[in-house]
């Protein structure tokens, strides 16, 4: 099972212990399958690049929308343009040590 590190998860999350490393295994699940690439134009935003496919779409829509019922912080965006599909993740100045973890993660697990 993948552990959680003590700093990704903020005190903020009000997501059952128990669950943390399953809702950790979901994003990583993600990031491997189906991120083409991770950036962070500043420090408090980041984008992934996911394949362009409503199944995808319709999974991190699902993902971020149960992370910010119990991370209320960030700030998850879907877009679907182009032949592209991003998502944005955003995040106040405190939190900016969980938005670079959850970037690392995602750089790791995608291979970027």
């Amino acid at each position: 099972m993948t552990q959680i590190e003590p700093t990704w998860v903020p005190d903020a999350c009000t997501l059952p212990t128990a669950d943390q490393p399953l809702r950790l295994a979901e994003f990583d699940a993600l990031f491997a399958a189906d991120v083409t690439d991770v950036q962070q134009p500043s420090a408090d935003t980041a984008l992934l690049i996911l394949r362009p496919d409503a199944r995808i779409a319709a999974r991190a829509a699902d993902l971020a929308a149960r992370e910010t019922a119990c991370c209320s912080f960030f700030e998850f965006t879907l877009t679907a343009t182009g032949g592209q599909l991003t998502m944005r993740i955003r995040t106040p100045p405190a939190q900016q040590r969980v938005l670079d973890a959850v970037v690392e993660r995602a750089r790791r697990a995608a291979g970027r």
